[in-house]
């Protein structure tokens, strides 16, 4: 048992040592805000949009708050649209007065918590801070056309290399990022005349038959007339478009119509019974002259 003491010794002091540190290391951004009312609002903010908890969740932070009197001016916009300007308050790296007064610089460009969401556009999700020569330190979004004029008022909490808590003078709002995420359509297309969004909905109108039908039909040719091909030609014919010396017997019989057709039948047959009775009677008399 001697032997066994020394070792649970050790292994007891080892515990108290990874609980100190642990406990070393972590921090409460809401715990450190509430110790000062004039960050109220802002400390409600971070609450309410959980952003408390991730700042709480990462090792090394540097918070940029805002006091009452300021905060104000992200209150009109939805709780999503604060927690992406409140994320760009929150630097991933520890800054205090000291590291900021000692950047080599003039200015640099840092990281926050908004670029780490994966929503930010372009450079939305990072930090300019310049320092002047008159040791004035100012903070504004790195993304184009932004000003930089969030001034550096002082530190409010600071617990080295874990988090670091710095005043600026007003909040930064890059541009666009209030949009960031919207899948509104644009002020154009929403207020278009109802008749132009049908327009754009509805299906082309068939074209007509005409239209889609193929050259060579067209190209077809139709008759003249409604009179059928056999039809015999109108009175009035010229002479000079049939042979002066052919026979009436040789027109061909799909010129004539079927009426005429039966009556050349008919006389055919008349005149084949006349002349059978002729015969007869000739024969009768030279049988009897016998």
């Amino acid at each position: 048992m001697a032997l066994n003491f020394p070792a649970g010794a050790a292994i007891t002091g080892l515990l108290l040592i990874a609980l100190l540190s642990a406990s070393a290391s972590a921090h409460n951004i809401t715990r450190i805000l509430s110790n000062n009312p004039d960050f109220s609002f802002f400390n409600s903010l971070l609450s309410s949009t959980d952003l408390a908890a991730e700042i709480n969740s990462r090792r090394t932070i540097t918070v940029l708050a805002v006091s009452n009197d300021v905060v104000g001016a992200i209150t009109g916009f939805s709780p999503d649209v604060q927690r992406r300007i409140l994320s760009v308050h929150v630097i991933l790296d520890y800054f205090d007065l000291d590291k900021l007064q000692n950047l080599n610089k003039h200015s640099t460009i840092l990281t926050t918590l908004f670029q780490a969401s994966g929503v930010a556009e372009g450079l939305a999700g990072f930090l300019n801070v310049t320092k002047f020569g008159d040791g004035r330190i100012v903070f504004g979004s790195a993304a184009p056309g932004a000003s930089v004029d969030a001034d550096l008022v002082g530190s409010v909490a600071a617990r080295p290399y874990n988090i670091s808590v710095l005043q600026v003078s007003s909040v930064i709002i890059p541009p666009g990022i209030t949009a960031v995420g919207d899948k509104s359509p644009p002020p154009a297309a929403a207020n278009a005349p109802v008749s132009a969004k049908v327009n754009e909905t509805a299906p082309s109108k068939a074209p007509s038959p005409a239209a889609d039908s193929p050259v060579t039909e067209a190209a077809a040719p139709a008759p003249a007339t409604d009179v059928p091909a056999d039809a015999p030609a109108p009175a009035d014919a010229p002479a000079a478009d049939a042979p002066a010396d052919a026979p009436e017997a040789e027109s061909p019989a799909a010129d004539s119509p079927k009426g005429e057709a039966d009556e050349d039948a008919n006389s055919g047959g008349e005149r084949v019974v006349i002349g059978a009775g002729v015969g007869v009677i000739v024969g009768a008399v030279l049988l009897a002259s016998l």
